[in-house]
């Protein structure tokens, strides 16, 4: 019987679950989903591929249960950016959107691609939609507070300008194979366009909260 590190059998468990899963989001932002499977998170602590098994079913099994463990606690942080109720629009807005695109720095955000790429089971992708619904929900609330008719549309299509944002915040993570070319008449790393600041993550960050506000309100 393998030692229990905790008061009880439920509480090593629960320890042990938390561990398995700190590994696999490390593996995830570090590797990508290709290096993503029970075994491999297993070693990462020194587990039985065996033992893994009793937790995770398979990769896919994997994501959804971080999708589980991650999307509230961002769902909770986004409804904290916007609070308190009755602010000015923009303003809260703006914080949503920031507080949005810090989940680009995060290692839960490799979770968005390594999601389209893994095919999950019917009702794990509508469990995926509806922990979704919960990230858009506080912008929404903002919205209708604000009196704006479709809310809930509303903050789903500005999550488009949050994700094309994150895009450039972190090329790599997001699926591309690359970060923007460098403009020949410009700064390198700088915008094709010709924009030579575009490229920093300040300025990125700024254009898309200006793009958030301006689409919005």
């Amino acid at each position: 019987m393998p030692r229990i590190s905790a008061a009880t059998v439920a509480d090593h468990r629960a320890n042990q679950h938390a561990a398995l899963l700190d590994a696999a989001r490390e593996i995830l932002a570090a590797e990508g989903v290709q290096a993503l499977t029970p075994a491999a998170v297993g070693a990462r602590i020194g587990l039985a591929r065996s033992s893994v098994y009793r937790y995770f079913a398979s990769t896919a099994d994997i994501l959804a249960q971080l999708v589980e463990d991650a999307f509230p606690r961002w769902s909770a942080r986004l409804r904290a950016a916007v609070a308190p109720a009755g602010g000015p629009l923009p303003d809260r807005i703006r914080a949503y959107g920031r507080a949005a695109l810090d989940f680009v720095g995060s290692p839960d955000y490799a979770l968005i691609p390594a999601l389209q790429t893994i095919g999950l089971p019917p009702e794990c992708r509508a469990r995926v939609e509806e922990l979704h619904g919960e990230l858009t929900a506080p912008l929404a609330d903002a919205l209708r507070e604000a009196g704006m008719d479709h809310p809930a549309l509303r903050a789903d299509l500005a999550w488009g300008v949050v994700r094309a944002g994150a895009r450039h915040l972190a090329p790599d993570i997001a699926g591309r194979e690359t970060a923007p070319a460098e403009d020949p008449g410009g700064d390198p790393g700088g915008d094709p366009g010709g924009d030579p600041g575009a490229g920093s993550p300040e300025r990125i960050v700024e254009l898309t909260l200006d793009m958030l506000t301006r689409a919005l309100c």
